[in-house]
């Protein structure tokens, strides 16, 4: 789905990176996959958090793979240049804003530091090809695409999820999405007022 905002569902992220942080601490890499990106707020929003909440070394590990579907081969272009126009940025804290964005060429576009637009990569992915795009990821991202699917579609979904999680992971849904029943032994929940569940198995 290619609507979406900056720093949509701060509620979610916050919470997210208060148990992922820690639970990363010595990593020398740290992996994230952002399911669903669409032209990229949110990976971008949640690199803001990570720089903001864990030290400067830590982040030099941080990378965020960002995917979609993207049937406009539009989205890998945008994410890549990480340049907006200013009303897609207005609901961004003003502090952050200034730390994080400066005036791009185009005259009411801005672009996302260096810093953070370092950390987020782009590939185009269909999530019904139930394929992840890689192992070992510490943070599973979905949130605003499971709701398009079939019930089946999100239990096989959710299971490859599952898979792509490092031991002890976390994937983070979107709060209406419920985890299915078929798939809840797979997972612990986490935070009891939010969709954030770890990866069921290991002891901590």
């Amino acid at each position: 789905m290619a609507f979406t905002y900056f720093f949509r569902d701060q509620h979610t992220l916050k919470l997210t990176l208060k148990h992922v942080i820690p639970s990363v601490a010595g990593c020398s890499r740290v992996r994230v996959w952002d399911a669903g990106c669409a032209m990229g707020p949110e990976p971008y929003s949640l690199a803001i958090m990570f720089a903001e909440n864990m030290g400067r070394f830590a982040f030099r590990n941080l990378r965020i793979d960002a995917t979609d579907v993207d049937g406009s081969n539009q989205f890998g272009k945008v994410i890549s240049q990480g340049v907006y126009p200013e009303d897609d940025l207005k609901r961004i804290p003003q502090d952050l804003f200034e730390k994080y964005f400066h005036l791009d060429n185009n005259q009411g576009y801005y672009r996302v530091n260096d810093s953070i637009r370092s950390k987020v990569v782009f590939q185009k992915h269909d999530l019904l090809s139930l394929r992840p795009i890689g192992q070992g990821f510490n943070l599973v991202l979905c949130k605003n695409v499971l709701l398009h699917f079939q019930p089946a579609e999100r239990v096989a979904v959710i299971r490859m999820f599952n898979e792509a999680l490092a031991p002890g992971g976390f994937l983070a849904m979107e709060q209406t999405q419920k985890m299915p029943q078929e798939v809840a032994h797979l997972f612990e929940q986490v935070a009891a007022n939010a969709q954030l569940f770890r990866k069921a198995g290991v002891k901590h």
